[in-house]
């Protein structure tokens, strides 16, 4: 799906009007003054199945599935280039990038700014000889401007971001700063990606005209639980806590044995038994790809601060089928995730389906997946995710299915997300369909370049208490596709963020469940220090 979008006087004036109008209906919103505000200048996840608007030159382009949808340059035997977009002089353009084949030394996958054409640009590239590169196009072969050493792996996704602000040229890896220079060859161009001998394919085009943060924020020094602890004990705050569909409140494997596990084998084989089970575990243990079932009433928790799963992700619910309108009787249900740290999954990081209910996501840290980090779908309801740390990840969490699933998702989809640090992570955070009332307070937002809270397809978010630092587009009813309901309060905008987007009523969460708001102007030190793993 492709968004071309320019923030001009019109929209700062109806900023400005959705301000008032929010102060006269006795919402509270705190904010800073910001001293300007930041854009999203293009956006193409071709989910839409095209790539209208790229503008070829060499190489085969096609849109494919790839899990997602993904523009894929095939062959290695072309320098292939595609640009979109306009002319623009400050910009930062990110994608993610999989490198597939090179074809010989000194070939590259990367993303392009300030294209003058399909031969004079800037780029940045993964080379297939373990390096990234930072360099230009004048109409011959490539100039290398900067480089430094990387692990370049085919078949895995990396994330490129190109800075071009004056003659200053940024390169970022997953979202650390590797290379800089300084060039004055080109003030202005398009976006672009590039194939150069190179298979590679393409995802999340995202360009705006700020760049990335010099460094991101400090974390502070928590000391970690002592060694060998599995803390099993707690009890959620909101949805998870909710007695319903014949569950009263989210406990787990509460009355179970508890088993420590250290091998995929002993983790796979843990949680599919069947009745109520409190497993520990130890280390870091890698799975083979794929996404793995949790059976009803388990405590999945990590020991100490190190334990986590990598290369598949924890799949919660019942194959889906789309004739099943209603919650059946073996819905998957009473499940805690908690203390664990999510690297590399080949599909969703944790997905929770089919009318799955009363589901605590807790404590972990999760980055890095192929798909989303967390997701949430097909009537699912009565879960709670707090107190994550989500990070270098651009898909984040999508909460309800496709447009057409609304005979599963309407009057369910019923979460809260709260204290979570989404922390550069670019859109769906979460990303909401259907739900209502779908509940976001307390979280730390910090430069999501797309948007914060997206609530579409007549879902119902409330949205309070949270800290906006340095996000374009906060909250809004109106991201893609059909509209949703909003209403966004006492949250607290800073360093150039935007403002909400909101309007319509939303049934309010405190129907359901008790909770107490921290105050907002302490929330980026409150969630900093608490959340992701080694902290419960």
């Amino acid at each position: 799906m492709r968004r071309d979008k320019e923030r001009g006087t019109g929209s700062m004036l109806a900023v400005l009007v959705t301000t008032v109008m929010t102060a006269l209906i006795g919402l509270t919103a705190l904010v800073a003054v910001p001293g300007a505000s930041a854009a999203t200048l293009f956006g193409d996840d071709f989910e839409d199945g095209d790539s209208a608007g790229w503008s070829r030159s060499g190489g085969s382009w096609s849109v494919v599935s790839d899990g997602s949808r993904v523009l894929r340059q095939t062959g290695t035997s072309s320098d292939a280039r595609a640009v979109a977009g306009a002319g623009w002089s400050d910009q930062a353009v990110q994608a993610r990038v999989k490198p597939i084949a090179f074809n010989g030394g000194g070939r590259y996958a990367a993303v392009l700014a300030r294209a003058q054409s399909t031969s004079a640009y800037y780029f940045l590239g993964l080379g297939n000889s373990g390096s990234v590169i930072l360099g230009k196009r004048t109409g011959g072969s490539p100039v290398t401007l900067a480089s430094a050493p990387a692990t370049v792996t085919p078949g895995t996704w990396y994330t490129l971001r190109l800075e071009a602000f004056g003659t200053t040229l940024r390169g970022f890896v997953n979202n650390v700063q590797v290379v800089s220079a300084t060039d004055t060859s080109y003030a202005s161009g398009r976006a672009g990606l590039a194939g150069y001998y190179a298979s590679a394919s393409f995802d999340d085009v995202l360009v705006t005209d700020v760049g990335g943060p010099s460094e991101p924020p400090v974390t502070p020094t928590v000391s970690p639980p002592p060694p060998g602890r599995c803390t099993t004990s707690g009890a959620p705050v909101g949805f998870a806590s909710v007695n319903a569909w014949g569950q009263n409140g989210t406990t787990g494997g509460a009355g179970g044995p508890t088993v420590e596990v250290d091998t995929a084998a002993e983790l796979i084989s843990a949680i599919g038994q069947a009745g109520p089970l409190n497993i520990c575990v130890r280390g870091t243990i890698t799975v083979p790809a794929g996404m793995y079932d949790v059976s009803s009433d388990k405590s999945i928790v990590g020991i100490g601060s190190d334990a986590g799963i990598s290369g598949g992700g924890l799949n919660i619910g019942l194959p889906p089928d789309d004739a099943i309108t209603s919650p059946p009787a073996n819905a998957v249900h009473n499940v805690i995730i908690r203390n664990l740290s999510f690297r590399d999954a080949s599909d969703d990081s944790i997905n929770v389906q089919m009318f799955s209910h009363h589901v605590w996501i807790d404590h972990n840290d999760l980055a890095s997946g192929y798909d989303g980090l967390i997701d949430i779908k097909r009537g699912s309801s009565y879960v709670t995710v707090s107190w994550n740390h989500l990070h270098n990840h651009t898909k984040n969490m999508l909460l309800g299915h496709d447009d057409g699933a609304g005979a599963q998702d309407i009057g369910r989809l019923k979460v809260s997300y709260h204290h979570n640090w989404f922390n550069q992570t670019p859109q769906r955070n979460p990303r909401v369909r259907f739900g209502e009332p779908v509940h976001v307070f307390n979280n730390y937002y910090y430069y999501n370049t797309d948007v914060g809270v997206a609530c579409q397809a007549n879902a119902g978010c409330v949205v309070e208490g949270n800290y906006f630092d340095r996000v374009e587009e906060p909250v809004t009813d109106s991201y893609a596709g059909p509209t949703g309901r909003c209403v966004a309060r006492a949250n607290v905008f800073v360093n150039e963020s935007g403002r909400p987007d909101c309007g319509g009523t939303v049934q309010e969460p405190s129907i359901y469940y008790s909770y107490t708001l921290d105050d907002p102007n302490t929330v980026r030190t409150i969630v900093t220090t608490g959340a992701g793993v080694g902290r419960i």
